[in-house]
């Protein structure tokens, strides 16, 4: 069953596999991505094999199969839309880089680029598809920078790199739209992500979380959440420039591009992108790769479990903050990281690229402390605190409560900050740290 949301379409199975609203799909877990070809019919390709099974390794050598519960159709296509989008995402930033794209600035003269309206527009197309148009979506993005004179050629863009990423649906097993989408159709996908929070059933997307990094060549995310009675039911987090060799999120992205051409990884190798995801009550979370890369590969690894670190010595741990010191104070989480007894430098991570760290085992701690008058919105946020907390992690605000999704647009009432840890005993030290160090603090 996929739970008592009325607006999802019911699901069809017949020998092919199945289908929720108008999307199609091969039998549950077990598609792989066929290759794109110039001629996209519509349908997924009956050639397409069977997607590798999502198993876990047993200490005992033995492999056992993984359930993802209650919302396995909703997980499958919420990956499968965060897939999508990353492949766009990919393609923009690759565009940036060679200055053929260029990033705009919203009111708040915060970044925006074609990626932030072009990936909520997609990820609002495959959920509309799959459990009808009323379904609610509360995202970052809105169309007030696509209108007027200044708008108009950028809007062009958007369209464009919409319909290029759509046309390509089934190289992650969704079936592409008959036909072009026109503006108005891009628009209404993209302003979709201006509903109001439902008691019942809402998603929480972030389209490009880290846009500063985004642009700059470095680690962002595509974050997808599911908010159900006001607690995250589900996540899936897509990072398309996290290495899996953990040592490189010490360095910007583009160094280790740099090292890739000097010394390719060997082909078919899963050497960066992932995509993580867990459902609530699964106490586990998966992570897999990219099912198309920025380097053009194909990869048919199939899904691993990740666990977070078992680190709860604070000496030995690694301790995540964000790059960006406008909205989070650098000086107030030295000073707790200090009294902690961390001894390792800070790692500065763009986007929510820091909860894949935590959820698996790269780092122990991440805090987030915003200096006044900033507030703290539930698309930064929803996608990563479920997978940590499915991993075997801890998050919460600096009193100890878990954060509080059901008040709409904003994480209202946070005490302070935002506290995520490998474990309740390494969590415990840290709030006993922020509230030695809090009276003595500017914030």
């Amino acid at each position: 069953m996929l739970g008592n949301f009325d607006s999802l379409r019911e699901i069809s199975r017949n020998a092919r596999g199945w289908s929720v609203g108008s999307l199609a799909f091969p039998r549950a877990r077990s598609w792989r991505p066929s290759a794109v070809s110039s001629e996209t019919t519509g349908n997924i390709d009956s050639r397409a094999q069977p997607r590798p099974q999502c198993l876990e390794h047993n200490r005992d050598g033995n492999d056992k199969k993984i359930t993802r519960g209650v919302y396995a159709q909703e997980l499958e296509v919420a990956a499968r839309a965060v897939q999508l989008g990353c492949m766009l995402a990919q393609r923009v930033q690759e565009r940036i880089l060679r200055k053929e794209e260029n990033a705009g600035s919203k009111d708040d003269k915060s970044l925006v680029t074609v990626a932030d309206w072009g990936v909520q527009a997609v990820v609002s197309w495959v959920l509309s598809q799959a459990f009808g148009e009323e379904v609610s979506i509360i995202a970052e993005e809105d169309t007030k920078g696509l209108k007027g004179m200044n708008g108009i050629q950028t809007l062009q863009r958007v369209v464009a790199v919409v319909n290029e990423c759509l046309s390509q649906a089934s190289v992650v097993g969704l079936t592409p739209p008959s036909r072009k989408l026109g503006t108005i159709e891009v628009l209404r996908a993209i302003n979709k992500g201006n509903s109001e929070v439902r008691s019942s059933r809402s998603w929480v997307l972030d389209p490009v979380d880290g846009t500063l990094g985004f642009v700059r060549g470095d680690q962002y995310a595509i974050a997808l959440g599911m908010i159900e009675d006001g607690r995250v039911v589900l996540g899936v987090l897509g990072c398309p420039n996290y290495p899996m060799r953990p040592q490189w999120l010490n360095y910007h992205q583009k160094y280790y591009r740099l090292a890739s051409k000097i010394a390719p990884p060997p082909p078919g190798k899963w050497h960066k992108g992932c995509v993580l995801t867990s459902a609530k009550g699964a106490g586990q979370a998966w992570m897999e790769p990219l099912v198309w890369n920025s380097d053009g590969s194909f990869l048919l690894n199939p899904p691993r479990v990740v666990a977070v670190s078992p680190v709860d010595d604070p000496a030995q741990a690694t301790f995540c903050e964000p790059v960006e010191k406008a909205n989070s104070s650098h000086s107030f989480t030295e000073g707790v990281a200090d009294s902690l007894g961390l001894r390792k430098r800070p790692l500065r991570v763009y986007s929510m690229a820091k909860y894949a760290a935590i959820a698996r085992g790269d780092a122990e701690i991440f805090m987030k402390f915003a200096r006044a008058g900033y507030k703290e919105k539930i698309w930064d946020h929803a996608a990563g605190v479920l997978i940590v907390e499915e991993a075997g992690g801890v998050v919460t605000d600096a009193g100890g409560r878990p954060l509080d999704f059901s008040k709409g647009r904003y994480l209202e009432g946070l005490d302070r900050g935002i506290i995520v840890s490998c474990g309740t005993g390494l969590h415990r030290r840290i709030i006993s740290a922020v509230d030695a160090s809090w009276n003595s603090s500017k914030l």
